[in-house]
Parts: structure tokens; C-alpha cells; sequence
């Protein structure tokens, strides 16, 4: 049996680029602390009256795009002003984790959510999302 050689990586250096459609609405990896695509894959599963007779079946992915993102309601394009203003939009994510030639990067269509507004006093203002997502990730 062949041993597969393991190459983890940090989750640093990452690029993090959103689109609406074709327009391009800049990079944002200077505002999220968090990005992780999670899937939630449904499984069914039938029992009958003898041991044998067990059936199940798996349901295709679910996605979600869990964002963390440092708030900003002074500039015009942050990602806190964007989400707010274009609930339900439908939103290209390209992820790229590290910056390395041999890092694929990761691209889904999710829909766009408001984050929260304010936070806890004496601390920077943070929000977290759960976008909801079409399909899985396209890695290229």
C-alpha cells in the first residue's frame, strides 16, 4: 500500500476575493479573521426486523461559508455595509488559503446575510455569518 505524504499548512497569508455577478467588489482579506466552507451531508438509513436489512442513503452536501469579519460602517465598500445592503444577493467567494503555487483555491456561490452590528465594550466590534451556499466548493 502506498504512504501518502502529508503537507498541512497555517491559515495565513490567504486571499479572499467577492464578486456579485460578473462585477468584482474588491478583496477582503484584510477584514475576515475566519473563513471555513462546511458542508452537512445528510444520511438516511432504513432498519428492518433482522440485522441484515439495513439500507441507508446519503443525501448531496449542504454548504455554508462560516465568515468572520472585523466591522466597518465607515467605508462605503467594507463587507459589514455590503452584506447589509444586498441581503439575498448572490455572491462568488474565491478563497485562496495560502499563498503558495501548489494551494488550490476554492470558489462557491453563497447568498449574502447581514451581519451584527456593535459588540462588547472596550473591544473591536466583530461579526460572524453563516452564508448559505450553492452547490460545493469548485477547487481550481
Amino acid at each position: 500500500m502506498a504512504k501518502i505524504a502529508l503537507k498541512p499548512y497555517v491559515l495565513r497569508d490567504c486571499t479572499l476575493n467577492i464578486k456579485n455577478g460578473a462585477t468584482d467588489l474588491g478583496d477582503y482579506e484584510g477584514s475576515v479573521s475566519k473563513l471555513e466552507l462546511v458542508p452537512t451531508t445528510a444520511v438516511q438509513t432504513w432498519k428492518g426486523l433482522t440485522p441484515s436489512a439495513v439500507y441507508q442513503d446519503v443525501a448531496a452536501s449542504e454548504w455554508v461559508a462560516n465568515i468572520d469579519f472585523a466591522q466597518d460602517f465607515e467605508t462605503p465598500a467594507s463587507l459589514s455595509q455590503y452584506l447589509l445592503a444586498n441581503v439575498g444577493a448572490k455572491l462568488t467567494l474565491t478563497f485562496k488559503p495560502k499563498q503558495s503555487a501548489g494551494v488550490k483555491s476554492a470558489s462557491i456561490v453563497a447568498t449574502g446575510l447581514p451581519g451584527s452590528i456593535g459588540g462588547a465594550v472596550g473591544g473591536f466590534a466583530t461579526s460572524s455569518v453563516s452564508l448559505p451556499c450553492d452547490g460545493q466548493p469548485v477547487l481550481a
